[in-house]
Formats: structure tokens, C-alpha cells, sequence
């Protein structure tokens, strides 16, 4: 288990890691069955339905590939042009079904404490037909090359972890004049417009704050969405709530937020105002160097999991800091910044929400382990479910 239960504050709690045993599978065929009826009033016709029901007993079986073709040629009843055109052409209520899927997350996983965290993840494609393959960073592979990638939301509660949300990332050339024959062969709408991984995490939040079906207090994400203006400023708006994410140690802060002053000058014969620094001497320091000058005293030692040669332990520090934006203050934010025994490893900012909260750096130590969970979600998918076979389809 990734979180050890860390005890010097009631309310955080460690995620158990997925696991079964024989006992638990005994009667899955009938269980699988009864969750497969939770969505039948989403599907047009009764033949969808039975291909909605050997798609999923496909990807709960052992094979070692879980495309269309070789799950239609070893499920009973299985016919593999008529399961692709489900899965290409067959209407069904995509919105609806995200829906129900997420009611039945909160009637397992729902927590007032419950967290979510966005992240993407590649499926590596070989050929040029999936909608949004582009050469573009790959993290299943660690390096550019040919995929699909996906933005995704996961729940994470006491109770487990879930992913909730997926939206797929269709790099912005694929809306040039040279794709146009691609987008109508992969049936892009017309409507759908360039979105950057952040806006679609952003778009995501907004849903699942608004839908309001998952109770969630934190939010955390790397440093793609740490330093995007829109995703932080979606997170601030959702009263309640508290932001954790990550920034590059390249990132410029004020240990000491600095004054600033109106100065007017003219432009073309007009009067104009900007803001300046008061003391133009005061210059910030990046986040790497306030670690490195920060004394060993405030550097404090936590557990943060088993591994399999006995307890990793990073040390933390935290500042409250005031970032930096175009050489000017901006928001105040706690740093928090993770080191191995003596070696800086990563640097995390979280919102100034929790700047009266008691016992609050356990907090930070404990929310810098949380996006385990979604990885978590990643590796059993893939591995369990062949998700990096069939990769995501947009919405409809």
C-alpha cells in the first residue's frame, strides 16, 4: 500500500490498493451481469446491449490482446463486424451513461474527504487511423513517438480510487487543412475545437463540480496543470476545497512579498498606468534555490510507504512563498518540496487555504503521495483491462 496511515491528524486516511482473491471472483460472471443491467436503459437496441455486455467479459478475460477482433472471435455469441460497428457506429448515451457510472463510484468510494486528481496517460498506436495519433510524448513509453493521448480525472477516498472522466487530447494540427480527410474518416464533429490538456482538465473539474454526484475537499495534478493559469484558477473558484500541485524548481517566488506601486506614463500622446516593483533591487529566486539554501534544520523526515526493501523515507520543508508572474507578485501559496536523504527530488505548491490549518505540513506529506492512486489506475486498467490496446474515443 502506497499511503501508510499517517496518525497525527484524524482526517487523513491511507487508499487500500485493489486486490482480489478466488473468493472475491466466485460469482463474477453474475455480478458483471447485474452491473451490465445498471446501463440498459442507455442503449437503443437489445443487440447493442449484448455487444456492451461480450465487450466487457472481453476485457475481464485473459487475453493477451483486447481489441475488437479477437475478444468478437472468443466470446460466445461474438460476431466481430457487427461488435466494431457498435463500437465505431451504434448510438448510445455517452453523457447518461458517465453519469450512472459515477453514481455507482460514490455508492462504493464517496467521501467528504475524497480527492481528485487529473493526469494524462499515451496508448501507443502503430498506424494513422485512431482519431488524435499524432507523434507526441508518450508517458507509457517515456519518449515521443506515435500514440493517442488522454486527460483523465480519478476519485480517491479511503474507501479506494476509481478513474471518473476522460476526455481524449487531439493535438492541434489535426485541425489544419491537411487532416481535414482524417477528421471525417475518424467522424470528428464538426463542432469540436483545439483544447490544450489543461482546458480539458478544466473542463472535467468544472463538470464534476457542477454534477456534484462525487463530494471531493482536494485537488491535485502535476506540474503540466501547476502552471496553467486556468486549471489554478478553476481550482480557486470551488469554495471548499484545496488545491495540491506540482510546479518545475524553475518556478520564481518572493520569500517576502514585494511592494509594488501605479506608475503612469505616456503612449502616443495618452496617459497610461502600470504596476511596478517599489524596490526594482528585490529580485525572486527560483524554487530550486530557495531549496538548496534552506538549513538542514527545517528539513523534516517522513515515512511515506513500505517499499520492498523496508520504509521509504523522503525529507520535506515547506515556505509560504508569493510566486512570481511577469516579474510581479501574484498569489500566495505554501511550498512544499519532497527530497530523497539529501537530494532534492520534486517541488509542489498547494493553495493558501490551509494556512491555518493544525498540523498541516503532515497534511502536505500526505497529499504529495495521493497521485499514486491515479497511476494506480493506470497500471491496472492497461494491465487488466487492455486500455492501452484500445485507447478513448471522443464523446458523441
Amino acid at each position: 500500500m502506497m499511503l501508510p496511515n499517517i496518525r497525527q491528524n484524524d482526517y487523513l486516511y491511507p487508499i487500500p490498493k485493489f486486490d482480489l482473491n478466488a473468493q472475491d471472483i466466485e460469482k463474477f460472471n453474475h455480478e458483471l451481469s447485474c452491473f451490465h443491467s445498471e446501463f440498459h436503459d442507455y442503449f437503443k437496441r437489445s443487440e447493442s446491449r449484448e455487444h456492451f455486455l461480450n465487450y466487457m467479459s472481453g476485457q475481464f478475460s485473459e487475453l493477451e490482446r483486447k481489441s475488437i477482433e479477437p475478444i468478437a472471435l472468443n466470446v460466445k455469441g461474438g460476431n466481430v463486424r457487427a461488435m466494431q460497428r457498435f463500437v465505431s457506429d451504434a448510438p448510445w448515451e455517452d453523457d447518461k451513461i458517465m453519469v450512472k457510472y459515477r453514481n455507482l463510484v460514490a455508492s462504493d468510494l464517496q467521501s467528504p474527504d475524497g480527492a481528485l486528481i487529473f493526469d494524462e496517460s499515451g496508448f501507443a498506436k502503430k498506424g494513422n487511423e485512431s482519431i488524435g495519433v499524432s507523434k507526441q510524448y508518450c508517458g507509457n513509453l517515456g519518449k515521443v513517438d506515435n500514440c493517442q493521448v488522454g486527460v483523465f480525472a480519478a476519485y480517491a477516498s479511503e474507501a479506494g480510487y476509481s478513474l471518473v472522466d476522460k476526455r481524449l487530447f487531439i493535438p492541434e494540427k489535426w485541425f489544419g487543412d491537411d487532416f481535414e480527410s482524417r477528421r471525417k474518416k475518424c467522424k470528428l464533429p464538426a463542432e469540436t475545437i483545439f483544447k490544450t490538456k489543461p482546458q480539458l482538465a478544466v473542463e472535467m473539474l468544472k463538470n464534476l463540480a457542477d454534477e456534484g454526484t462525487l463530494p471531493f475537499k482536494y485537488i491535485l495534478a502535476d506540474s503540466l496543470y501547476g502552471v496553467s493559469p486556468e486549471f489554478i484558477e478553476a481550482a480557486n473558484k470551488l469554495v471548499g476545497t484545496t488545491y495540491f500541485v506540482s510546479v518545475p524548481g524553475k518556478t520564481l517566488c518572493w520569500l517576502k512579498s514585494p511592494v509594488t506601486i501605479e506608475k503612469k506614463y505616456k503612449y502616443k500622446g495618452e496617459q497610461h498606468t502600470k504596476t511596478v516593483l517599489f524596490d526594482t533591487e528585490k529580485k525572486p529566486i527560483s524554487l530550486s534555490a530557495l531549496a538548496k539554501n534552506t538549513n538542514s534544520y527545517f528539513w523534516y523526515r517522513r515515512k511515506v510507504s513500505e517499499g520492498t526493501k523496508g520504509p521509504i523515507v523522503y525529507e520535506f520543508t515547506r515556505r509560504r512563498v508569493t510566486l512570481s508572474g511577469e516579474g510581479l507578485p501574484q498569489r500566495e501559496v505554501w511550498v512544499v518540496i519532497r527530497r530523497s536523504i539529501g537530494k532534492i527530488l520534486n517541488t509542489a505548491t498547494i493553495s493558501a487555504m490551509l494556512q491555518a490549518a493544525s498540523g498541516c505540513r503532515y497534511l502536505f506529506v500526505w497529499l504529495s503521495g495521493m497521485r499514486w492512486a491515479i497511476e494506480q489506475c493506470f497500471e491496472e486498467t492497461k494491465s487488466e483491462l487492455g486500455m492501452d490496446q484500445f485507447g478513448i474515443a471522443t464523446q458523441n
